[in-house]
């Protein structure tokens, strides 16, 4: 007999899959806008949970994945600090599976905790469907989806 396959929990530290192909969107070093209101206004990506790369390969994520970002700017009480940010707008487009095509004007991130709860109480702009099916605590506090 075949074994049931592991329930993966929706707020835990990598989320639960996506039926979309998301175009990886974002590299290291992107500036990201911070949607949330934890304090911070711009992130840098200095990393990205779950990339398994190869040699000289650039780690990559798109909407909804978890990366690792440094605060440049806001408050003086977060700037300075490494924190874990789930992507929720790109600007480069990506394909889902009904064949519509999704871009974004800006690339946008929200600050969560190690538990995988966001940060702030309230996330600024709209936020991509896919982050909405991984990250449901997230998808609360959005003002609406796309």
């Amino acid at each position: 007999m075949a074994q049931a396959l592991a329930v993966v929990h929706k707020n835990l530290p990598l989320g639960k899959t996506i039926p979309a192909n998301v175009t990886k969107g974002t590299l290291n070093e992107t500036i990201l806008k911070c949607v949330d209101n934890s304090g911070a206004r711009e992130l840098r990506v200095i990393g990205v949970k779950g990339f398994n790369g190869v040699r000289r390969r650039k780690p990559a994520a798109g909407v909804g994945d978890m990366v690792i970002c440094s605060v440049i700017s806001g408050d003086m009480k977060i700037r300075k600090q490494v924190v874990k940010a789930i992507i929720v707008r790109q600007k480069m487009p990506y394909r889902r599976p009904d064949g519509t095509r999704v871009v974004f004007e800006d690339n946008a991130a929200a600050i969560i905790n190690d538990d995988g709860s966001p940060k702030g109480t309230e996330i600024r702009g709209i936020i991509a469907k896919e982050v909405a099916a991984r990250w449901d605590k997230i998808a609360s506090m959005a003002r609406g989806l796309m």
